[in-house]
């Protein structure tokens, strides 16, 4: 096992501290660990379930249930990737639980809701749309990727992560992920220009006010006010 590296072992250092501190009862400690995982654990569990409300419901439990457990985390992975797994764990038995439902309800099928992108109200209106365009285009794209292509593509593309923190994020060997990542690419590039590669890092947004919404919804459950 290699040894690792300043910046790593200093991040781990910094996660045990603010773990410590939540263990301790320190409000502050838990709003820091939210406010720096939020998004992605938003970006993570929408990518498993496509609808904005109920990925914001699997990120809220995920906390919590984190949270009652934060004893047992060691370090061995960073915070970041032991909440994702959790956010994961949480969002895969949603969406189970969901098909089994659907098996017995057999409802309409619903269209994936559209997550509002936060524009800039000084910019130029007919750049607004395009870029409103553009990432509805990305998101569409991205909810109609079968979902072994879809999450390994957000975590990747979207989240940013290497292909070795994608593959320790959901448990696949590095080669699997590289190989579900190329054919991610290749369903969405039936229905994107290349182009648009670079605005992929402003999809999926969770900022501002849905962000400090799901914080203080933690908090409250963790019996913390104001």
């Amino acid at each position: 096992m290699q040894a690792a590296t300043p910046s790593e072992a200093d991040a781990t250092a910094a996660d045990m501290v603010l773990v410590h501190r939540a263990l301790a009862r320190d409000a502050d400690a838990f709003r820091a660990i939210m406010k720096a995982h939020n998004q992605r654990l938003y970006r993570i569990a929408r990518a498993v379930i496509r609808n904005d409300a109920e990925a914001e419901d699997v990120v809220q439990e995920a906390y919590v249930r984190a949270f009652a457990h934060l004893d047992a985390f060691r370090g061995n992975a960073s915070l970041g990737t032991w909440l994702s797994r959790i956010v994961i764990n949480e969002a895969l038995g949603r969406l189970r639980k969901r098909r089994r439902i659907a098996a017995v309800a057999m409802p309409e099928a619903r269209e994936a809701e559209i997550i509002p992108f936060p524009l800039n109200p000084g910019d130029d209106p007919e750049r607004t749309m395009a870029q409103r365009q553009i990432l509805q285009l990305v998101e569409q794209a991205t909810d109609k990727l079968p979902d072994t292509y879809r999450t390994v593509f957000v975590a990747r593309v979207i989240e940013g992560l290497s292909i070795d923190e994608t593959a320790e994020l959901l448990g696949l060997l590095p080669e699997t992920v590289k190989t579900r990542l190329y054919r991610a690419r290749v369903l969405l590039r039936k229905s994107l220009d290349d182009e648009i590669g670079p605005v992929l890092l402003d999809a999926f947004p969770f900022a501002g006010r849905r962000c400090e919404r799901l914080t203080k919804a933690v908090m409250k459950r963790l019996g913390f006010e104001g």
